[in-house]
């Protein structure tokens, strides 16, 4: 039976050192001992839900780490002739044999990746008008310092794919930045570098979907320095977590788009008047099922 996932804590019997943990991922050392294997290291996920920026409690959503892992996998084999990824030349020795005998908690939630130094950039490419480029567009006509057509609505087609880069914030929201910014902080060749890679990214993906009656409204790429400097992709790739994925036969612009993501979650939150900063309510064990349902249906098709 499928098990729900919240904490790596039981890798430590294992041997396994965590290095770091997120909203939904943790990161552990690749191998029992001291150091790393070769650049490698372990990139798990867990079931969590996030939303606003905070893991809701008790909102296990069983199976969602398979989804992310499995999608990101998938993404990265396609993709990987556009840009370097972390999977690129990891090969089945090099899984953890400490992990050999480990139980459905792991498998398929876990997986083996190159070491990388993150860029402290998020890679937001945008091929429709949604969610905070929309909300940026009403006040200013602008997304990130990129001049928009007047009259566009929410959720509309834009001309062409833009890049609209943000800071990673460690605490509260990330925050919309202009690609100057982003040129200041990283240098202009790094930051042309991930531009371009995230707009072929982007539109490769985008016709793929589409031929499976999908539209993928936005996405967020990470990048990262690997050992010996090379540029990478890192973290997960064109998820639910991370994108917005509308289906084609309902797309109508002039309002929210029914999407398979969490978006059933945050709504209901918006509905309870809770104010983003308290600590989350508990989802209603409904709504974390026809959450799961989007997640696995986007996943399948």
């Amino acid at each position: 039976m499928l098990v729900s996932v919240s904490n790596f804590d039981f890798l430590k019997d294992f041997g396994l050192r965590r290095l770091g943990r997120g909203k939904v991922r943790e990161v552990f050392e690749a191998h029992e001992g001291g150091s790393l294997k070769d650049g490698h290291i372990l990139l798990a996920a867990t079931d969590c839900v996030s939303a606003f920026d905070k893991v809701l409690p008790n909102s296990e959503m069983r199976g969602k780490g398979a989804v992310l892992t499995k999608m990101s996998l998938f993404w990265f084999q396609e993709t990987e002739s556009i840009a370097p990824n972390h999977r690129q030349g990891i090969k089945d020795e090099d899984w953890p044999k400490n992990l050999d005998q480990a139980d459905e908690r792991v498998r398929g939630r876990v997986i083996v990746v190159r070491k990388a130094r993150p860029l402290p950039i998020e890679c937001v490419v945008r091929g429709f008008l949604a969610g905070s480029a929309w909300r940026e567009y009403q006040k200013t006509g602008k997304v990130c310092g990129i001049k928009l057509p007047a009259g566009l609505k929410e959720s509309e087609e834009l001309p062409e794919p833009i890049f609209t880069p943000a800071t990673k914030a460690k605490a509260g929201h990330d925050e919309n930045i202009a690609f100057d910014e982003v040129a200041n902080r990283l240098g202009e060749e790094t930051a042309e570098r991930i531009r371009d890679y995230s707009l072929k990214l982007y539109k490769h993906a985008r016709e793929f979907a589409e031929e499976r009656g999908i539209l993928i409204a936005d996405t967020k790429f990470e990048f990262g320095i690997a050992t010996g400097g090379e540029l990478i992709l890192i973290d997960e790739m064109l998820t639910p977590d991370s994108s917005r994925f509308w289906p084609a036969e309902k797309h109508c612009p002039g309002s929210p788009q029914e999407s398979f993501d969490k978006q059933i979650a945050r709504n209901y939150l918006e509905r309870t008047g809770w104010n983003k900063k308290s600590p989350p309510p508990i989802l209603p064990r409904d709504i974390i099922e026809k959450t799961r349902s989007r997640y696995i249906e986007i996943y399948e098709r």
